[in-house]
């Protein structure tokens, strides 16, 4: 009998979520690459502001967040990809070592347009090391957890941008 075995953090775990929206990338772009706006649909990500000027490779921006569980904490995350109008990702902490890689991903699909957002995990040091660390013997779990956490907020996100791009244009 085979076991199947949830991801270890050495594997880089990671979640994606998508959807379609009737909207352009020109549309959607400004809301995918609007470094706070997550907070207004996910129940984990507080806000954000920017430490250096916006809208480049390589600008900072710290984000804050709170978690019942983990409680409150502060990051500083690193532009590493802005291809305007398709995609937009960062990481967070050094950027040699991540903790996280997020990214979102738009692509065209006759008048709508796919909405992807992506989190890969680690490989860098981050509260869920920490609790790794803390209880070794419940890896799979913690990450199981916490992908299933994460997954609850970017789709919150997901909908959150697709409802405000899908929205009828007020007069």
């Amino acid at each position: 009998m085979t076991v199947e075995r949830g991801p270890l953090f050495a594997d880089g775990p990671h979640a994606d979520v998508d959807v379609m929206v009737r909207a352009t990338v020109r549309t959607l772009w400004p809301l995918i690459s609007d470094i706070a706006l997550p907070a207004r649909f996910s129940a984990e990500f507080q806000g954000a502001e920017w430490l250096d000027e916006p809208d480049v490779v390589g600008a900072r921006f710290r984000g804050h967040n709170e978690n019942e569980f983990m409680g409150q904490w502060s990051a500083v995350c690193t532009v590493v990809q802005r291809r305007e109008p398709t995609r937009f990702g960062w990481v967070v902490g050094d950027p040699a070592q991540p903790s996280a890689t997020w990214t979102f991903e738009l692509s065209e699909h006759g008048a709508k347009t796919l909405l992807q957002q992506r989190v890969r995990l680690g490989p860098g040091r981050s509260g869920l090391t920490a609790a790794i660390a803390e209880r070794p013997d419940r890896e799979q779990k913690i990450i199981a957890w916490r992908l299933t956490d994460l997954r609850s907020n970017m789709l919150a996100t997901v909908s959150g941008i697709k409802e405000l791009a899908e929205a009828p244009e007020l007069p």
